[in-house]
């Protein structure tokens, strides 16, 4: 067996890698080190995400930011990203998957200095809003390259390794903000969360340029304008007033932005419906949802996104306001789940598809009976502590981590290639909603009970309201993943 589809490539793509060296042991070689450039490029966005979370306090103290400045330093990021994962995946498909995630590195990196450099909150958030389009045009490359490159066996290996990097920048985002703002490197504060992206993001540019195999869909058709303009104006009317609602308390304006979100989705479902008959080639391949696999991955992977945006912000304000821990206390709280992430996508990893859907349905399952124990002590009484609550936060993450990386490969293991790009766009698109959706939720599931009371009684209520909506969540995504393959593609034939 090859050791990557760029030992034998497939007919119906275009594999160009980059003037390889002439000491590589073949083209297995490449390959690895384009993987390894791949997940780079994952981290560097992953890890931003979360970074500024644990440097607001002196972002805020130095620029003169409000709360609602503050709060677009991260709506900032994460709206662009939205918008763009659909456009960005297709690009892609038709003008290079390495060009798209070339000019995104390049997009991300300037932006990342710029944030370093800004003086005023204005041009941070401007700055953070770039950031977001260079991670929007980066992202679905980094998938769909990796679905186009290799193959089966080794397809589920480097889907565990995409879904460690992930559970590992869960780790890093906080922990980085925290450690280079309190050293304050050069006198520099904050910025050098931003500016380490600088050096990482010109090691993608040179490795990505010379080892990253190109590849486009068969047959390049035109861009489709007008479903990107409808998909992202659907996008942004829908994911604004989720974001930005539970800040204001859910006024009308935002019910009639989503009423107006779902309109537009409406009429750009027709729209590309019309296209596909006419023989055009659409923003979205709608026939990839004929396939109950990637449909079931689909659904699965919003509740997903939704069950994480409703957990971990319920649950930082359960460890610091119901328990009265220490944001550094809370910190190390989420390095032990996210270590239990790590160890749970480096079995799947290691397990490489020979258990297809059963090893994410056991990792949901592990996480049900996790999520079960830690509310039975939640219950039992008001003093629980960090070494307590070790076991089942541990086994949450190490049950979560088992899900990521073998949904991902899974729903798009039977994507035709040419479409790869708009697959791993839309993929990455649902999770972000689902966290956007997670967000708002948690208006009505967590912040009705505590209802700005400092009471901590009320917060540990609060979250064990939390707990069971999570578990459910799980139960609804551990049967939709009855979708998905009974035994790897590499043994079902």
């Amino acid at each position: 067996m090859p050791s990557s589809a760029l030992d034998n490539e497939p007919h119906h793509t275009t594999q160009t890698p980059a003037n390889p060296s002439p000491g590589l042991s073949k083209m297995g070689l490449t390959a690895w080190i384009a993987l390894l450039v791949l997940l780079g490029a994952e981290l560097m966005d992953m890890i931003d995400q979360s970074v500024v979370l644990t440097a607001l306090p002196a972002i805020q103290e130095s620029t003169g930011a409000g709360p609602d400045t503050v709060q677009w330093l991260t709506t900032g990021y994460s709206l662009p990203i939205a918008l763009g994962l659909i456009t960005g995946g297709r690009l892609g498909d038709l003008y290079g998957r390495r060009k798209l995630l070339l000019i995104g590195t390049v997009v991300f990196t300037m932006a990342s200095l710029l944030c370093g450099l800004a003086a005023g909150p204005g041009v941070l958030i401007g700055a953070r809003g770039l950031q977001g389009l260079g991670a929007a045009l980066m992202i679905p490359q980094i998938l769909a390259t990796l679905h186009v490159t290799f193959e089966g066996r080794n397809r589920s290996k480097v889907f565990g390794l995409y879904g460690a990097v992930m559970s590992l920048a869960n780790v890093l985002g906080p922990v980085m903000g925290g450690l280079l703002t309190e050293a304050d490197l050069f006198g520099l504060s904050w910025r050098p969360i931003f500016l380490v992206n600088v050096p990482v993001g010109l090691a993608v540019l040179l490795l990505g340029r010379r080892f990253i195999p190109e590849s486009t869909a068969r047959k390049a058709d035109r861009p489709d304008l007008t479903g990107m303009a409808l998909s992202a104006l659907a996008i942004v009317l829908i994911v604004f007033p989720l974001s930005e609602g539970h800040l204001h308390h859910w006024p009308l304006w935002c019910f009639v932005l989503l009423a107006a979100g779902l309109l537009v989705l409406g009429v750009f479902l027709r729209q590309q419906k019309r296209k596909q008959k006419q023989g055009d080639a659409p923003l979205v391949a709608l026939s990839l949802f004929r396939g109950r696999q990637f449909s079931g991955g689909m659904a699965a992977q919003l509740l997903h996104g939704l069950l994480c945006g409703l957990f971990f912000m319920t649950w930082t304000l359960y460890l610091q306001r119901g328990l009265g821990m220490s944001p550094f206390h809370a910190a190390l709280a989420f390095v032990l789940l996210s270590f239990g992430e790590l160890a749970g996508a480096t079995i799947a990893a290691k397990s490489a598809g020979r258990f297809a859907r059963r090893l994410p349905q056991a990792g949901v399952l592990i996480a049900i009976a996790a999520m079960a124990c830690y509310g039975l002590q939640i219950n039992s009484g008001p003093d629980l502590t960090l070494p307590a609550m070790t076991a089942p936060v541990v086994l949450i993450g190490f049950g979560l981590g088992m899900v990521s990386g073998p949904l991902a490969d899974m729903s798009l293991s039977r994507v035709p290639h040419e479409d790869a790009g708009s697959a791993s766009g839309l993929f990455n698109t649902v999770m972000h909603l689902g966290i956007a959706l997670g967000t708002a939720l948690t208006a009505l599931v967590f912040f009705a009970t505590t209802n700005g009371s400092p009471d901590a009684a009320l917060h540990r209520d609060a979250f064990l309201t939390v707990l069971w909506w999570v578990g459910s969540l799980l139960a609804l995504m551990w049967a939709l993943m009855f979708f998905l393959p009974e035994q790897a593609d590499d043994q079902a034939d």
